[in-house]
C-alpha cells in the first residue's frame, strides 16, 4: 500500500511539473550530452526546482553569457562546466533575493558546430558526433562503423578557417605505417572519405558491373573479365576501350583484339580509372557514345541494364 501510495505521489508530482512548464531533466529524460566546457553558441538547459519561470532552454552568446530573467545582470557561462554554471546561476538568484536556496541543474543540450565533427562519403554510418575528450581520426571512422566497400585510397580533414583539406591516405592511417596521421580532431573538422574511381565492364559479359580502382593494383582487360566471370556466348571478337579525354573532348575509342587476348595471342591491356570497357556482340553493332557515358554517370546499376539490352 505504500509503495502504491508512493507511486501515485511521483505521478503527480511529474504531471504537475509538465503542466507549469517545470520539467526535472532525471525525471523528463531530456538529453544531456557528456559534460565538458561550456562554449558559445551551446545549447543548454537550465532547470530552478519549483521555479518555473526559471526554468528554460538557453543558447550562450557570441559574448560567451546567458541571460536569465529576473537577473539584471548577464551571467558569464563560457568556460565554464555545468556544476560551476549552476553555482553560480545559485549565487545570483540568492544575490538578487529572488531565491533563498534555489536548486539549480544545468544540463548540455547541443553543442555548437564548432565542438562537432561530421564523417561523411564511404564510410558506412555517416554522422556529426561532439567532440568529448580527445577525439583522433580514426575513432572518427569507428563511430562511422568504418569504410563502405566504395571508399577511395584516401580522406580528406578540412579544418574551420582553412583554404585546403589535408589529404591522409587511407593504407598508411589503418595500417599504422605513420601514426602521426591519427590526428587529433577538435571539432569543427568535416572527414570525407571520397569513393574510389571505377572502371566499368559492359555489354556482352555476365556480370556487367563497376568496380573501384585501389592504388598500387594493375587492372588490365583480362582482370576485368574475371571479376565479371567472362564473357558471354555472343561476344563479338574485337572489344572496345572507351577513355575520357582532356579539356572536355569526346571519349577516346580504343579497339581491342578480344580474342587474340583471350588466346594470349596479344599482349593483356591496362585499363584506367574512369575506363569503359565494351564487348559488343557478334554482329559488330556498337553502342552510342552518348549511352556510354551514362554508365560513368549512373554506374553498374540501370545503366549497365540498359548498356546491355542495347548491344544485344
Amino acid at each position: 500500500m505504500r509503495a502504491l501510495v508512493g507511486l501515485l505521489f511521483v505521478t503527480s508530482l511529474v504531471w504537475a511539473q509538465i503542466r507549469s512548464g517545470v520539467v526535472d531533466t532525471m525525471v523528463a529524460g531530456v538529453a544531456n550530452l557528456p559534460a565538458q566546457r561550456i562554449q558559445p553558441n551551446d545549447l543548454i538547459a537550465v532547470s530552478v526546482y519549483d521555479e518555473p519561470e526559471l526554468t528554460r532552454t538557453v543558447r550562450v552568446g557570441e559574448d560567451g553569457s546567458i541571460r536569465l530573467p529576473m537577473l539584471e545582470r548577464p551571467l558569464s557561462a563560457a568556460g565554464l562546466m555545468p556544476a560551476k554554471l549552476e553555482a553560480a546561476i545559485a549565487a545570483a538568484l540568492r544575490e538578487g533575493e529572488i531565491l533563498v536556496n534555489p536548486i539549480v541543474t544545468v544540463t548540455i543540450l547541443e553543442y555548437s558546430t564548432s565542438r562537432t565533427v561530421s564523417v561523411i562519403g564511404a564510410v558506412r554510418r555517416p554522422l556529426t558526433f561532439p567532440v568529448v575528450g580527445t577525439v583522433r581520426l580514426l575513432d572518427a571512422l569507428t563511430k562511422a562503423e568504418g569504410l563502405s566497400s566504395d571508399a577511395g585510397p584516401e580522406l580528406l580533414v578540412s579544418r574551420p578557417g582553412a583554404d585546403f583539406s589535408e589529404r591522409i591516405v587511407l593504407k598508411d592511417l589503418i595500417d599504422g605505417a605513420d601514426p602521426h596521421l591519427n590526428i587529433v580532431l577538435q571539432g569543427g573538422e568535416d572527414v570525407r572519405v571520397p569513393e574510389a574511381r571505377k572502371i566499368y565492364v559492359v555489354g556482352n559479359v555476365k556480370k556487367p558491373g563497376a568496380f573501384p580502382v585501389r592504388d598500387g593494383s594493375e587492372n588490365t582487360v583480362l582482370k576485368l573479365l574475371a571479376m565479371v566471370e567472362g564473357v558471354t556466348s555472343f561476344a563479338a571478337k574485337q572489344a572496345y576501350i572507351y577513355r575520357a579525354a582532356a579539356d572536355g573532348q569526346p571519349r577516346q575509342e580504343i579497339p581491342l583484339e578480344l580474342k587474340k587476348i583471350l588466346a594470349r595471342k596479344a599482349p593483356d591491356v591496362t585499363l584506367n580509372a574512369d575506363d569503359i570497357l565494351y564487348i559488343p556482340d557478334a554482329t559488330g553493332r556498337r553502342l552510342a557514345v552518348t549511352t556510354l557515358e551514362k554508365v560513368a554517370l549512373y554506374g553498374s546499376g540501370a545503366a549497365a541494364a540498359v548498356i546491355y539490352a542495347g548491344a544485344r
